[in-house]
């Protein structure tokens, strides 16, 4: 009998999420399996991935075969290299101390790897957020502009305006020195 791990979808309609799951190489992708050993959600940035690790390295020292997409996340999650530790401390090649110190540091490497992943994902994430605020602040002066621009006589008509105020103003000036 021929075993997998591979995903088993579940989810709604474009929201999808997948199990990790052990199964018979017959069995439908939905369908029958032995075991499940996780859990991958696609839809969260960035993919969130819940695995016992453990399990699944039992089952590949088992002989199981991951396919591509189960591949990448066990590679991902550091599962392919626990067991090609392992099988150098079954061949006697290393003891189990330097295989574990070897995958702690591993580990430790992928941690900070995934700390300053996630600094430069909020930091571009703010900078977009500051560009479309600049952007959006320079549409509104300009809007700005043009309403004032707008509501504001031409400077001919106002100087105009203001002879025509001041020849008024001294017409009506005689006419009532005339009327005291």
């Amino acid at each position: 009998m021929a075993v997998k791990i591979r995903l088993a979808r579940r989810g709604r309609k474009k929201k999808a999420i997948y199990d990790i799951v052990v199964a018979d190489a017959r069995a439908p992708r939905d369908g029958r399996f032995i075991e499940k050993l996780g859990l991958y959600n696609p839809g969260t940035n960035p993919a969130s991935i819940v695995l016992e690790s453990d399990k699944a390295v039992d089952w590949l020292l088992k002989g199981a075969q991951p396919t591509d997409t189960a591949r990448s996340i066990l590679q991902h999650e550091g599962v392919l290299l626990r067991k090609h530790l392992q099988v150098g401390v079954l061949k006697g090649a290393i003891t189990q101390e330097v295989a574990d110190s070897r995958f702690e540091e591993w580990k430790s490497s992928k941690t900070d790897r995934k700390a300053t992943a996630a600094d430069t994902l909020a930091q571009k994430k703010d900078a977009e957020k500051k560009a479309k605020l600049d952007a959006e602040r320079k549409v509104n002066e300009a809007r700005a502009e043009a309403i004032a621009k707008k509501n504001t006589p031409p400077a001919e008509e106002a100087a105009s305006e203001d002879v025509a105020d001041e020849a008024a103003d001294a017409a009506e000036a005689p006419a009532e020195e005339s009327a005291e």
